[in-house]
């Protein structure tokens, strides 16, 4: 499935992540084909990482995006964080508008495993089903990996798939590489996706019970 002709008549998008660099690796290319929009990125770690935050203002400059980053726990030893200390975040970073469309991680993951991306994506869903967040439409991140067996990939599921044009994907490799500066033969540059993919909810009680069907079958 090509990108739907309904993102033409979206405007004011958000896009919630728990990383400074899930933005681009995720979303990038349809921030980059859409220039024209008005962007907003709230990263919910990092906020005082001496490396990557002066990275991530970089990244906004070249996205002409505006945006915030916040600083939930991301030690390495990924303890799970309370729901509500997630929710209470997301709010804090967001402004308080309504939104044309919300972009933010699959609550199951890109790939297997980190915890930060999944309850970053949950706390979304539930915050959008609280009526907490006002938006027309959610899309959430929809990638897999075969449980480690291959970098992520775009799921053949996805309501939404996006190819990029080559040009595109190479700016998308640059931000990775030469603003983030990452490794090219690390993890992020080699999973740097040529498709990007989503699942696209329309309404907040269908996404709070695809979570809910998920989460049993988990």
């Amino acid at each position: 499935m090509v990108l739907s002709k309904k993102i033409a008549e979206q405007k004011n998008i958000a896009v919630i992540v728990a990383h400074p660099d899930d933005e681009t690796l995720w979303c990038g290319g349809l921030m980059l084909m859409h220039p024209e929009y008005k962007w907003f990125i709230a990263s919910v770690c990092r906020k005082y990482d001496t490396d990557r935050a002066p990275k991530f203002k970089k990244v906004l400059e070249f996205f002409n995006a505006s945006g915030i980053m916040g600083d939930l726990n991301d030690g390495p030893e990924q303890f799970p964080l309370q729901e509500d200390e997630v929710k209470s975040t997301i709010l804090s970073l967001l402004p308080n508008e309504n939104f044309d469309l919300i972009i933010t991680h699959n609550p199951f993951g890109e790939y297997t495993r980190h915890l930060r991306h999944e309850e970053v994506g949950r706390a979304t869903i539930r915050l959008w089903n609280l009526k907490k967040l006002s938006t027309k439409e959610l899309w959430v991140f929809a990638y897999e990996d075969g449980k480690k067996e291959y970098y992520p990939r775009a799921m053949v599921t996805a309501d939404i798939q996006l190819m990029l044009p080559e040009e595109i994907w190479k700016e998308k490799y640059q931000i990775i590489t030469e603003i983030y500066g990452f490794e090219k033969t690390g993890f992020e540059a080699s999973t740097t996706p040529k498709i990007e993919a989503f699942l696209q909810f329309k309404n907040s009680s269908d996404a709070e019970k695809w979570l809910s069907q998920m989460e049993q079958h988990r």
